[in-house]
């Protein structure tokens, strides 16, 4: 069996570790795996797609390549007002999220590009004035806005192998951020899910069909959680920091079960 894992480059230089993981544990499972930062020159029995470009991905599934995510995966994801509207649709607890350009929640509000990730693009504005600084920054039509939810900088991120929860973390920003990011210098910790939350992220990986996704969730201080964003690609550090296992490990096996049915 012959696959390949992409990236763009800059990413393939952040993420080396993660990829000599799955080339090593996709050895031991006789895979051949190899990384790739531009368009195939070979068939190949899968993609293990890791950039945020569902252009790119469509146009490897229209050449035949097998991709995991799919590029549907992607265009929701990579959109946080496509993941908003599936949230409602699917009866999942979210954030209030509006088109800037059409409709602003009272200040203090947060304004995101539609697109960002890793808590870039994120921004609390407490003034018009620092609204307005935005929008000369931003295309209104593509940005968000949402209310600002006390979280005490808090948040949950489940990671989903297929409809399988592969484990949760419990994420908190820096004292002087309202950001949870784990690569932006927060603390994590090992986070257990109950019944209903575990199926609300199993009905949102069933709903887009998703192979490999983190599913994002604020903590309000008043309690309960609210779905604040889907990423694909998901990085793993935060796993790896909390859980025993390998991610390259289960995430290869994943790959390989679906592949021989």
């Amino acid at each position: 069996m012959k696959g390949a894992v992409y990236y763009s480059l800059a990413e393939a230089e952040r993420n080396h570790a993660f990829i000599k993981d799955l080339q090593k544990e996709a050895e031991n499972l006789g895979i051949c795996l190899e990384l790739l930062t531009k368009y195939p020159a070979e068939p190949l029995d899968f993609i293990l797609f890791r950039d945020r470009n569902p252009l790119v991905a469509s146009e490897l599934e229209q050449a035949g390549y097998r991709l995991f995510n799919r590029s549907t995966v992607q265009e929701i994801a990579n959109d946080k007002l496509r993941t908003f509207e599936l949230a409602t649709v699917l009866g999942i607890p979210v954030v209030p999220t509006f088109r800037a350009d059409q409709q602003l929640p009272k200040v203090p509000l947060v304004l995101k590009t539609r697109g960002g990730h890793g808590g870039s693009e994120v921004f609390l504005c407490h003034s018009q004035k620092e609204i307005a600084e935005l929008f000369s920054r931003f295309d209104q039509q593509k940005l968000i806005a949402q209310p600002f939810i006390d979280s005490d900088a808090q948040d949950v991120r489940v990671f989903m192998l297929g409809e399988e929860v592969l484990g949760a973390v419990k994420r908190a920003g820096p004292v002087d951020s309202f950001k949870s990011n784990f690569t932006l210098g927060g603390s994590v910790e090992k986070y257990s899910l109950d019944s209903a939350q575990k199926k609300q992220v199993q009905t949102i990986s069933r709903a887009i069909r998703s192979d490999y996704i983190g599913i994002d969730f604020l903590l309000p201080a008043e309690g309960g959680w609210l779905l604040n964003e889907i990423e694909d690609p998901v990085g793993a550090r935060s796993l790896y920091a909390t859980h025993d296992f390998s991610v390259a490990e289960k995430l290869l096996h994943y790959i390989k079960e679906r592949l021989e049915v």
